[in-house]
């Protein structure tokens, strides 16, 4: 019998190939130049005249009780025409942690948040110089630095949008408005501008009319200029028929001058309405916000008839690229409070957003705006984890029956007093509250420090009675350090947002740090929320993309396609003709596109094309193979003595070394065969296969 590899021999051997490999692939290709100054989607078959993109928060696919019809399958406009005219696949994922501002901003930029800055969401914690951590808010304007309500100086002086090399990453409205064409952005997480503390200054100015009013009135000025933006291309006819600003980008890559746009409803509604408000998708009503002021109805106000309103419209007005997001459907707007699946509430809410597209398609396709001159592309951001009791009464389908809880919301826990009476630890530090909670220790020490691993230790023995389940067990299933937070895309180019480790928890929990003590419970169930996310759990993790338009195949619904959120921008540009200054983590999905309409680079070698996509993505991807391997050896590293701790992170390293190269070689050769005129190698496509299967079996041999 063959003697098994050893991993430091199972290492060198990958590394030799790899070294071989480069000379294989030949140089990298230069960045594209700028294309004409007039709107040229998809300048080689010019049947691509629009593209629509739509994120739901939150709405699933699959059923959460079996009973009653899924999201979608009570949205059966929406769910027919993705079906009935293009493809849903339903084997689609999120990155980690799996939050709307980090699934939004991976869906519209094609890279993982250690390269868009925001894997921690929705708000994020980061280090001081005295070993304290103050609180970020994820969702500020693209050019924003450091966002913490609690301060107007924050010591953190990265961007928000951080990319590796510390600078502001590339804004996903680039591609398009250099190519001449308009881009709308209706509530989608930072293409607008998503506050009126430095995000309304910045833009306008600090002695600006519009940032008094954001001192003197911010509940009017979110209306006004919050939410919704256009993004102009270069003499844009719309933008000189308004109140434009300069659109500053001053990082991005190759320049970004000459460029502006209209910031805000005030701004943008009289010139795609040509009157003060905007209206309701079905045109019943203005969109207003709670007051009754038109404008932006605030972000829980976008629900579709909103937001499906200002896609439309804008459209009509000319705006041929327009993004939108929805709210979701399943909490009590605007009272507060969440629904279980059936209720009354959660299904009227359903009926309306169906209604709203059915309204929405019939009145593009009145526009001539259709399925064969539009691209569609309609996703979620996450699917949420149900916390709450069984439903009544039994059987109940939401439909004909009614479905009632008698038990509902997450279960909150107070990990500090846990902490406190449990373990006996009561180490300063400060949490992001969340179902896969990030901790910050004061003092920021070091991931192998002694106060770090006995603080670990300590959370990973934490136990609690869940109410809904009756057993007494760990809170937490899973635990990253810096190490292992790096595999999974989590560590930014801002070294003092790292935390020092995070844990993910039972999906039912909600964890966050309050009192040092149970004097209160330190667990409750809390029925404000009942819809979890973040975790690392298939119920969150596994979502779906429906695409709809000229090059995409009729596939119905399809699972064969293992995808996540990276995958849509680069399907999207090469489907327009376009292509990004950077290189994405994502690939263009050649399974759901027409033969005719791939790029030539990706026509031949078909099996082995696919084959390398899919193990390009489970090597890469958070959730895939690797990151689920890799995730498991680092929760058992971590909880393990301090020897099988170190040999764990150090075998954790190599392997991401090897990821990284792998990896990093099998995207260079997809982006240059889908947006530089290069062709898939068959032989280098083969070898690459096989390097990142290796990877992944040294990843499962160390998780087990």
């Amino acid at each position: 019998m063959h003697k098994p590899r050893t991993p430091a021999a199972l290492f060198a051997a990958l590394a030799t190939v790899l070294a071989a490999t480069a000379a294989i692939a030949g140089p990298a290709q230069a960045a594209p130049p700028a294309a004409d100054p007039s709107c040229r989607l998809d300048p080689v078959h010019q049947d691509i005249k629009h593209v629509i993109y739509l994120q739901f928060d939150n709405v699933h696919f699959t059923r959460d009780n079996p009973n009653v019809p899924s999201d979608l399958e009570q949205m059966p406009h929406l769910l027919t025409f993705l079906t009935g005219n293009g493809t849903l696949d339903s084997n689609h994922h999120t990155p980690l942690i799996a939050h709307t501002g980090t699934d939004i901003l991976t869906s519209i930029t094609g890279v993982y948040g250690d390269r868009h800055g925001q894997p921690i969401s929705n708000s994020y914690r980061y280090f001081n110089p005295d070993g304290t951590s103050g609180a970020g808010v994820s969702f500020a304007y693209w050019t924003d630095g450091v966002f913490d309500p609690a301060t107007t100086t924050p010591s953190d002086p990265a961007p928000t949008m951080v990319g590796p090399d510390g600078k502001v990453a590339p804004a996903p409205w680039v591609s398009y408005t250099r190519a001449g064409c308009d881009f709308g952005a209706v509530a989608t997480a930072n293409t607008v501008l998503e506050n009126t503390g430095p995000d309304v200054p910045k833009v306008f100015g600090p002695g600006s009319p519009e940032a008094q009013e954001a001192k003197t009135n911010a509940a009017l000025a979110q209306t006004d200029f919050v939410g919704i933006g256009v993004h102009c291309a270069r003499d844009s006819a719309l933008c000189a028929k308004g109140t434009a600003k300069p659109d500053v980008l001053p990082d991005e890559p190759g320049g970004y001058a000459g460029f502006q746009g209209l910031f805000g409803a005030r701004y943008v509604d009289p010139v795609i309405a040509g009157g003060p408000a905007v209206s309701t998708v079905d045109g019943s009503a203005p969109i207003t916000d709670p007051k009754g002021n038109p404008g932006f109805p605030g972000f829980d106000g976008m629900s579709a008839a909103n937001s499906l309103g200002y896609v439309a419209q804008m459209q009509e007005a000319g705006i041929p690229v327009t993004y939108g997001y929805l709210s979701d459907a399943h909490d009590r707007h605007p009272s507060g409070g969440a629904y279980g699946p059936g209720e009354a509430g959660y299904v009227a809410a359903l009926k309306s957003y169906d209604d709203a597209f059915g309204t929405f398609f019939t009145r593009l396709a009145k526009d001539g705006i259709t399925k064969d001159n539009t691209l569609f592309v309609v996703t979620s951001d996450e699917n949420d984890h149900f916390a709450g009791g069984p439903a009544s009464p039994a059987g109940c389908d939401g439909i004909h029956v009614p479905c009632t809880y008698s038990t509902i919301g997450e279960v909150n826990a107070n990990v500090a007093g846990l902490l406190a009476t449990q373990q006996g630890v009561t180490t300063p530090f400060k949490v992001h509250a969340d179902s896969a909670p990030n901790f910050y220790l004061n003092g920021n020490p070091a991931r192998d420090a002694t106060v770090t691993r006995d603080f670990e230790h300590a959370t990973a023995a934490l136990t609690a009675t869940n109410p809904y389940t009756g057993q007494n067990k760990q809170i937490f299933s899973y635990f990253a350090d810096p190490v292992e937070m790096k595999l999974l895309h989590m560590v930014t180019g801002d070294p003092h947002r790292t935390p020092t480790f995070t844990g993910f928890a039972d999906p039912d929990y909600f964890v966050f740090a309050g009192a040092p003590n149970c004097a209160s419970p330190c667990v409750t169930v809390q029925p404000g929320f009942a819809w979890n996310h973040g975790d690392f759990s298939p119920d969150i993790n596994v979502t779906w993309l429906g695409m709809v338009g000229p090059g995409i195949k009729h596939l119905g619904v399809t699972n064969s396609v293992w995808s996540d959120h990276t995958d849509i921008r680069p399907t999207i540009l090469s489907l327009v003709g376009l292509a990004d200054s950077y290189r994405s983590d994502g690939r263009a999905l050649s399974e759901l596109i027409e033969e005719n309409r791939l790029p030539v680079g990706l026509r031949g070698h078909r099996d082995t094309l696919s084959a390398l996509g899919a193990a390009y993505k489970q090597l890469n991807a958070s959730v895939g193979a690797f990151g689920t391997n890799t995730l498991v050896a680092s929760t058992k590293g971590i909880d393990g003595p301090d020897a099988r701790y170190a040999q764990t992170m150090s075998a954790l390293t190599s392997l991401g070394q090897l990821r990284d190269l792998v990896a990093g070689q099998i995207a260079a050769q997809l982006d240059d065969a889908t947006f530089h005129h290069g062709r898939i190698n068959e032989p280098l496509a083969r070898l690459e296969i096989a390097l990142a299967e290796g990877l992944i079996v040294a990843s499962a041999a160390l998780a087990r």
